[in-house]
């Protein structure tokens, strides 16, 4: 596997969700938590997906309960919880874990093509890829979505 896209993740309905979907487009991904002091942050990720989706960027969520048990929900619950309470339009894949022997293959992937950076320390980890499924950069969990530096990345990926 030599992009993202040859990556699938599973929706957050239970369907195939692969990233060869996305195809033409730059895609955010990022492990999310509903418990986190950094769960605020899906405001932001909706707002730069609002901003952006229409020249090509999409935010994909990948809950994941690895970090301190901060997403035990199920996926049922987890979508309510971001409809509800962020407005979360951007898609979500089933819980995923992200690191370690479990992690996606997708995330060993982001690793090697990104180095030590790329792999989750916490929740809200962003790993930016280009639109032809090339890994452009990442970003560590206390870099909120508006940051400079992700719109910057973005936009120059859009």
């Amino acid at each position: 596997m030599t992009t993202a896209h040859d990556f699938s993740f599973t929706s957050l309905a239970g369907e195939p969700l692969p990233l060869s979907s996305f195809d033409g487009k730059a895609i955010l991904v990022v492990n999310t938590a509903s418990r986190c002091g950094l769960t605020p942050q899906y405001e932001g990720l909706e707002t730069l997906y609002t901003q952006y989706k229409d020249k090509g960027l999409v935010v994909l969520g990948v809950p994941c309960n690895q970090f301190a048990g901060q997403e035990p929900g199920t996926e049922a619950e987890i979508g309510a919880f971001c409809a509800t309470n962020f407005k979360v339009d951007f898609p979500l894949t089933a819980k995923t874990d992200v690191k370690g022997a479990t992690r996606h293959p997708f995330y060993a992937w982001a690793q090697e093509a990104l180095g030590d950076g790329a792999v989750p320390v916490w929740n809200f980890h962003k790993i930016l890829i280009g639109p032809k499924g090339e890994a452009i950069a990442a970003f560590g969990p206390r870099t909120e979505p508006l940051d400079p530096a992700i719109t910057a990345a973005v936009e120059a990926a859009v």
